[in-house]
C-alpha cells in the first residue's frame, strides 16, 4: 500500500485506495470521493422482531453518520474559504516553502506547473472547499473538494508535488 503525506508537515493526505488523475501537467491530482454511512446501520433481514420477542431497534445503535470517505479516512480538517487575495497569499507562501524541499527537476517542473495550476485552482475559488491534514499546521499543503456539475460525490484536488509517497 502507499500512502501519500504532506511534505510540509508529514500529515497523511491520501493512499493508493483512492486512485488519482493527474491534471494541470501533473501539478494537481483529482481524486474521486465519495459520501458514505459510517457507524451501525440497521440492514432488514425479513425476520420479524416482534415475533421473535425482540423490540423494533434492539442492540441497534443510532450513531450512523455520513461522511465524506477521504475526509474521514485522512481526518482531513475543514478550514474557512479564501478569497482570492487570501489565496494568492497563501500560493505565494506554499510556493516558497515547497520549493525549498524540492530537489533538481522535481523543482524545476514544479515551478513550470504551478502557474496553470494556480490560475486552474482560482477559477473555481467560490467552489471549493478547503482542506489541511489533521495536524492542521499553518504551513500544511492544502487539499481542495468541488461538486462536478451534476455530481452528488465530492471531488478533491491535491498539489501533486506536494505528497511524498510513502510504501507501507
Amino acid at each position: 500500500m502507499l500512502v501519500y503525506q504532506d511534505l510540509l508537515t508529514g500529515d497523511e493526505l491520501l493512499s493508493d485506495s483512492f486512485p488519482y488523475k493527474e491534471i494541470e501537467n501533473g501539478a494537481l491530482w483529482e481524486v474521486e470521493g465519495k459520501w458514505v454511512v459510517k457507524g451501525n446501520v440497521d440492514v432488514d433481514i425479513g425476520a420479524n422482531p416482534s415475533a421473535e420477542g425482540g423490540e423494533d431497534d434492539e442492540g441497534l445503535d443510532d450513531q450512523a453518520v455520513k461522511v465524506v470517505d477521504i475526509v474521514d479516512t485522512f481526518r482531513l480538517q475543514e478550514q474557512p474559504p479564501f478569497d482570492k487575495k487570501q489565496f494568492v497569499a497563501y500560493i505565494k507562501k506554499y510556493i516558497k516553502l515547497l520549493t525549498a524541499k524540492l530537489e533538481g527537476e522535481k523543482q524545476e517542473t514544479f515551478k513550470k506547473t504551478i502557474e496553470s495550476a494556480t490560475k486552474y485552482l482560482l477559477g473555481k475559488i467560490k467552489e471549493l472547499q478547503f482542506f489541511v491534514g489533521e495536524s492542521m499546521h499553518d504551513d500544511s499543503t492544502l487539499v481542495f473538494a468541488y461538486y462536478k456539475e451534476g455530481a452528488v460525490d465530492p471531488t478533491f484536488i491535491y498539489f501533486g508535488y506536494g505528497l511524498k509517497e510513502i510504501k507501507c
